[in-house]
């Protein structure tokens, strides 16, 4: 269901609000560019500092403005399952084709706690669920054993890996086979994650550049990993750029260069510093963007 080129969404802000407009234009700039997937309210859609009810306001908005153009995957994590379950279930009732739920970080459960987590998420909601392992903002790591008990819950289809580990998905693929989306949460490591067996990305980068991302993901579909390669390399001084400083206010300021909103994110996350904006400028021009 979820595969290629995926965009984990910023959340446009103006003056303390949701800028919807510019949410609405960015769903477009992504679909136009080539996009196979968006994912709202994620980390980099900065869901920890939403209201519940902006939330649910934005997957709201994504899933319309995308129409059934492209699959969307919305957020729906959180430490706390109950939580997680209102807004895997705001997800479906919007209209999404997935919920992207998160293990249950600051908590720091056992590998059964986590099972029994997610267990309970699937058992309680009637959406599709991909899996989102990320140990440095999680504390906790999903071992590729237990990944293999979730993906016998009828509805979980997949994992987004932000493990940095490539091992990971050679681990997870033996003791659950191909039939199981296997996605990166890690920008410079994506085509190596493809290579050994991935599906696809879910990118930050793809906020600013999302024809070259879709066009690297499609190489790489194709088998043609020296295209993807040279892609690839025109994206690295910026997919470091864009993590120099905590992220989504390396993406924000790009897209502000690019006209696509306010550089605005929520505390505690503040704004890049000179020596970071010029990095970010660099990594857009080595990209071929026009700024």
């Amino acid at each position: 269901m979820f595969s290629g080129s995926l965009v984990a969404l910023i959340t446009p802000f103006k003056k303390g609000q949701i800028d919807v407009d510019a949410l609405r234009r960015m769903v477009d700039f992504q679909i136009d560019q080539g996009t196979n997937g968006l994912v709202p309210v994620g980390t980099t859609g900065e869901s920890p500092t939403l209201s519940e009810a902006e939330h649910k306001l934005v997957i709201e908005v994504v899933v319309e403005q995308a129409a059934g153009r492209v699959k969307v995957l919305a957020g729906a994590g959180s430490n706390n399952p109950v939580e997680s379950i209102e807004y895997a279930r705001c997800a479906q009732k919007a209209g999404a084709d997935g919920a992207l739920v998160v293990v249950g970080y600051y908590n720091r459960p056992s590998q059964e706690g986590i099972y029994q987590h997610f267990r309970w998420l699937h058992d309680e909601t009637n959406i599709p669920l991909v899996v989102y392992n990320i140990p440095p903002r999680a504390v906790v790591d999903i071992s590729a054993h237990t990944m293999a008990r979730l993906c016998r819950l009828e509805r979980v289809i997949g994992v987004k890996d932000a493990t940095r580990n490539l091992g990971r998905i050679s681990e997870e693929r033996t003791l659950i086979g191909d039939d199981f989306a296997y996605l990166s949460g890690d920008d410079i490591t994506a085509v190596a994650y493809n290579a050994v067996g991935g599906h696809g990305c879910i990118s930050v980068t793809g906020n600013l550049v999302p024809g070259l991302c879709a066009q690297m993901q499609n190489a790489c579909a194709q088998g043609d990993y020296s295209l993807a390669r040279e892609i690839h390399d025109k994206l690295v001084p910026l997919h470091l750029a864009l993590f120099a400083e905590p992220s989504p206010a390396g993406a924000k300021y790009a897209a502000s260069l690019l006209g696509l909103c306010d550089e605005e994110s929520r505390l505690p996350i503040v704004r890049v510093s000179d020596e970071t904006r010029r990095a970010i400028e660099a990594g857009l021009r080595h990209a071929g963007v026009d700024i």
